[in-house]
Formats: C-alpha cells, structure tokens, sequence
C-alpha cells in the first residue's frame, strides 16, 4: 500500500468510508477540504489542507510528499437538471478542478490519480446489453458531460506525462449515510405506506459503498490498473420491487406493493414534474463489471443482501436517535 495519500471530498459520502479503511492500513493521508469545520470529521491523524478553490494551486512542498492522489469530490447531479445552461457550474468541480490537480501532481512527481467518474458516462439506461467500459460514451445530463470531459483530459495527461491515471465509474451508490432517493425509499418502506411499483419488471446494477471502496484501495497499487477505466458494481442486479422487499426484509418490514402498470406510473410521474425519477424507477440500468474483476482479480467483499441490511442497521439507527 502506498504510504502518502492525498484526497479530495474525504468528508463526503464515499470519501469518509475510505478514510476510515485507509486508517486501518496506516497510510500516511492528507484531504483538501473547502471548510475549517470540515477538519472535524477526519481522524486526527488525517493531515487536512483548506483551499478556496478546488481549482487552487498547493504549495509544491505539500503535493511533493503525495504519491496518490484520490479524487472523490463533486458537484452531484440533480435531479431534472438536464438543461446544459449549467454545465459550466458542474465542470468547475467536476472537470476543471482534477485536470488542475492532476496537471500540479505532474510538475511534484505524484505517480497515480484516481478519479471517480459515474456510469453517467455510459448513459442513462440500458436496454438488454449492460453498460462495459469501452463502449461509446452518451452522456445525456451536464453531470455526466462533465464527468466524461474529465475522463478524456485525464487520459490524454496520462498519455504526455508519468502520472498514471485510474478511472472508476460506479452504478448508484448506497450505504450507511446515503441520501437522496435511496434514503427517501427507505422512508416510506419504514413508514409501511404503500407503494405502486409491485408490476415494475426491470434490472438495476447497484454498488454497496464498502464493496466501491475497496475497488478504490485495490487501485491505488495495482501496476494493472494504470491508465484503466473500471466499472465497479455489487455484481448482483435488481428489479426495483425486488430492491424494495430487500430492504423491506432488512427492516422487518413487509412492503405492500400495488402492482399498477408502468404506462401509468409513466404518465404520473411526467404530470408531477418527477419524469426523471420515474424513468429510474421504470427502466434498467446494467453494467457489467468484468473487467475489474478480470484484470485486478477484483471480488466484492459484500453480498447485496449484506451491504442492505448495514444501510437498514444504519438507518434503524438514525430513525431511533430522532425520535
């Protein structure tokens, strides 16, 4: 394992769990944060170093102790936010800022760069075939473009240059801490209100965040990985009723399920303004996560029934210290 780790969004979602199975290793870490207050979610022997800007430039002494650097941080998708009027405000985070990191990683000798991108890249469903890695990018939301732009900058830096570049794109992500859709699923399962998915009929590739971040750890030191572009996913698809008896079966709750047609769930969702969400409720999204586990002799370690029932734990957990 490395020793001298550098990382960006460490306080995030995804960025907190690898800290804490970075700390288990006894790496050396360092993390860019925006926040002084942001200091307080690191362990103590987390080096942190605040910037304006993600955009800013390090002091030379500081990137030259780094050998890897992980970039976690991002400006997230929202949802019907499809408009590319604001693609500028996603490539800030998302493409500007680890091209100029990477670029001052080159001129201080960092080896590697990982870079989490999104399958967002591939698109946004899939019809029979699963997503893979070298198929031909479709992004079709100012998120996914911008996260492709990166990609592509990255790429050609790893080309020119020493640095050695890794690009991982996961399916949606879960976990203890998840938020958005997936936390507000797992609101009304607990709350036994009914839902009107029970005759959805279609396959989705999740990730657990344990299972992501060990992909992550597994590419700071593999020589194989260098200058690859990894899907990761739990390797185990879901139907959207078959996702919400599992957490429903985590919870020791029984969802009630009504089995309305999707042609009407379709049209509902379009009238409320939710089109977007209906359409990830509605449709699949597969990957194919072959290569990673071909090429790093990669497995995840979770099952998707082990990764559902730590959110479930976590989110019982929360639920209790609310009330």
């Amino acid at each position: 394992m490395s020793q001298s780790i550098l990382i960006t969004g460490a306080t995030g979602f995804v960025g907190q769990y690898l800290v804490k199975e970075l700390v288990k290793d006894n790496c050396s870490m360092s993390a860019i944060i925006r926040k002084a207050e942001d200091k307080n979610k690191l362990p103590e022997n987390v080096n942190s170093f605040i910037v304006n800007s993600l955009n800013d430039t390090l002091p030379s002494d500081f990137l030259q102790n780094q050998e890897v650097i992980i970039y976690l941080a991002a400006r997230v998708h929202q949802m019907n936010d499809r408009t590319f009027s604001s693609l500028e405000a996603y490539r800030e985070i998302n493409t500007y800022a680890p091209i100029s990191l990477a670029k001052q990683g080159v001129k201080n000798g960092v080896k590697r760069f990982i870079y989490l991108s999104s399958i967002k890249v591939n698109g946004e469903g899939t019809f029979k075939t699963p997503y893979r890695e070298d198929d031909k990018p479709n992004p079709v939301d100012p998120y996914g473009q911008s996260k492709w732009e990166a990609e592509q900058e990255l790429l050609k830096l790893a080309e020119k240059t020493s640095l050695e570049v890794v690009i991982i794109r996961p399916p949606l992500v879960y976990g203890a801490g998840v938020k958005a859709n997936f936390l507000q699923l797992m609101k009304i399962i607990s709350k036994g209100l009914p839902l009107p998915l029970g005759g959805i009929n279609n396959s989705r590739s999740l990730v657990y965040v344990g299972n992501l971040v060990d992909a992550i750890i597994t590419c700071i030191d593999s020589p194989q990985a260098q200058n690859q572009t990894f899907i990761v996913s739990d390797g185990e698809d879901l139907s959207t009723p078959e996702l919400i008896r599992c957490i429903g079966k985590a919870m020791n709750k029984t969802p009630l399920l009504l089995p309305i047609p999707s042609s009407l769930i379709k049209i509902g969702t379009k009238l409320l303004g939710k089109g977007e969400a209906g359409d990830r409720l509605l449709g699949s999204l597969q990957v194919d996560s072959g290569k990673i586990r071909k090429i790093l002799n990669w497995q995840p370690p979770y099952t998707v029934d082990e990764g559902i029932k730590m959110t479930a734990d976590w989110f019982n957990e929360m639920i209790k210290n609310e009330n």
